[in-house]
């Protein structure tokens, strides 16, 4: 008799799709947020030694935010021959250029061997991490949500899920090697390890990922995906209202990822705390933002993406105006309730349910550049925001949080605007061929794809 018990193959390649979803955002944001906190505590001093500590800073958030800009690029490149060609396979170059471009970076000479050329250097691979990382996101969002059939808000957000979780990695290695070796060694060469385990963790990621088969939703248009010439067109020629509300949707997200993992830890450290406090604090609240990201994204299965999202953006424009007064509390546990506030509750509210969200605004043919595109141009705001910060504080003489946390209410207001204006996406079919209309709509109904 047959085993009535065996799970059934798209229930499996579910379970593969999320998994290598997951593991894969893990090591791609691993190498990306690896150079974020790199960023705040040790390439100004090795790469930008020549400045003044305040604009070595300066300097090396803006290397930081140059991932961040070539981000859309590399949504758009790999976006098109996702919807061409196939999601998987772009997935694996995506994450081959991550690993190699991460590992290079752990062997680059610093500013007093080679000089200019040594940041410029930087610059050229975290363009290239952009790239990676702008190409990455669509396609294992996809993965997640164009297998599922049920709950798809939850399993999409898997993908989110590995960027906290990629987060905790880097700065456990980044903590873990500077309290092995020492400050001075840290300084000198080990900060070069936790960059050159990419490859190991590259081998892993290939590994799982070449388990996982095509989306079913992908092949039942692969022959006519296959003709379309440009994807893109498709998106900004029929869709732009659309595309340019998923933007403002997501902006206030990623306007508080970058305050909160990136230009706060500089921020903390030049106040006082001491850095390997201020990287515990955030070690800890990344690691309960992955249960915040599951937890609200499955809720917004049931209610709908809009008012989870709604809520966080409100509560997160609130919060920007408590977040520095409580850093300058001066007390480590202060801070560190600051930044779980922020980054494991309130920020999850905003950023769990935009992996389903941004997948059901677009159709089949064009979903992989549409949702990349418009992911990635809202991640604007997490590479540009530390460094607008931390030009707003050197201008201040350090007495510029005020305008910090009107710049997050501001970005939070947009957010709340073009949710309003924007249809409930969660009871949209993905195997539909059409996107649904970006016109406000009623309560949602219940996802059943």
């Amino acid at each position: 008799m047959p085993n009535l018990s065996v799970t059934p193959p798209d229930q499996i390649q579910l379970r593969r799709a999320v998994t290598s979803a997951f593991l894969g955002s893990v090591i791609e944001y691993y190498d990306f947020l690896l150079y974020a906190t790199a960023s705040a505590v040790v390439f100004n001093k090795v790469f930008f030694s020549a400045l003044d500590p305040l604009a070595a800073t300066v300097a090396s958030f803006g290397t930081f935010a140059t991932g961040y800009l070539a981000r859309p690029l590399g949504g758009v490149l790999f976006g098109h021959f996702g919807d061409r060609l196939g999601r998987k396979r772009m997935l694996v170059l995506t994450m081959v250029l991550m690993g190699v471009a991460s590992f290079l970076i752990g062997v680059l000479p610093t500013y007093a061997q080679v000089g200019v050329l040594a940041p410029i250097a930087l610059i050229v691979l975290r363009i290239l991490q952009g790239i990676a990382v702008g190409g990455e996101w669509g396609g294992a969002v996809l993965m997640s949500a164009e297998h599922a059939t049920s709950r798809r808000g939850l399993w999409a957000s898997f993908t989110n899920a590995g960027a906290p979780f990629g987060m905790v990695l880097s700065t456990a290695a980044l903590t873990g090697t500077a309290a092995i070796v020492g400050e001075q060694a840290f300084l000198s060469w080990g900060w070069r390890v936790p960059f050159l385990i990419s490859v190991v963790l590259l081998g892993i990621g290939l590994f799982v990922r070449s388990r996982v088969q095509e989306t079913p939703v992908f092949e039942a248009v692969r022959d006519q995906a296959a003709r379309q010439k440009a994807p893109l067109l498709d998106v900004v020629r029929n869709h732009p209202k659309t595309l340019l509300l998923g933007v403002g949707v997501g902006l206030s997200a990623f306007v508080a990822q970058g305050t909160l993992t990136t230009y706060l830890i500089a921020y903390g450290v030049r106040t006082g705390f001491p850095r390997q406090d201020v990287l515990n604090a955030l070690t800890l609240s990344s690691a309960l933002a992955v249960l915040g990201i599951i937890g609200w994204s499955a809720l917004s299965d049931r209610i709908g993406r809009r008012p989870v999202v709604l809520a966080g953006a409100v509560l997160m424009a609130a919060f920007g105006f408590v977040l520095f007064p409580m850093v300058n509390s001066g007390s480590t546990t202060v801070l560190t309730l600051a930044l779980v506030l922020g980054q494991s509750i309130l920020h999850p509210l905003m950023y769990g349910p935009l992996a389903a969200l941004y997948a059901e605004l677009f159709r089949t043919g064009s979903r992989y550049t549409g949702a990349s595109l418009g992911y990635q141009l809202a991640g604007l705001g997490a590479g540009l925001a530390p460094l607008l910060f931390a030009q707003i504080d050197a201008s201040s003489g350090g007495k510029g949080t005020t305008m910090v946390s009107v710049v997050i209410a501001a970005a939070c207001l947009l957010t709340v605007v073009c949710l309003l204006a924007l249809r409930e996406t969660s009871g949209h079919d993905l195997a539909a061929d059409s996107a649904p209309a970006p016109q406000a709509a009623g309560p949602a109904e219940p996802s059943t794809i």
